[in-house]
């Protein structure tokens, strides 16, 4: 990538809650934009982290036994292994890296796809 990437306007594309979609690659890892409302299914990823970094708006995080509101402008970083869900009650954008091929659900049964912007 030899260029800047404007996040706002990747957002604009999307439409849908809970769908990533990559703006860039990292090292081995995407790099990817998403809406959130509602609430998404507790699960975990056992092999990595989870990166969230909340770009508009506040989302919650809830970990097994607690949860935390994660506003615009701050990071979220799930450790591996730790079943955990996002939500938000309005809608949020957030900016996520997961390496690539990752599951979205950690099951990649039931993960959706990662179309690219």
């Amino acid at each position: 990538m030899t260029k800047p990437i404007n996040l706002a306007a990747k957002l604009a594309q999307i439409n849908t809650h809970w769908d990533p979609h990559v703006v860039a690659d990292y090292n081995d890892n995407d790099i990817m934009v998403v809406k959130f409302q509602g609430e998404f299914p507790f699960h975990l990823h056992e092999e990595t982290d989870d990166f969230f970094l909340v770009i508009n708006g506040e989302m919650v995080m809830d970990l097994e036994d607690t949860s935390h509101a994660v506003k615009a402008g701050e990071v979220f970083v799930v450790p591996k292994g730790v079943t955990h869900r996002p939500r938000a009650e309005h809608e949020c954008e957030v900016l996520l890296i997961e390496p690539k091929g990752e599951p979205n659900t950690g099951d990649p049964a039931t993960a959706t796809a990662k179309p690219r912007l």
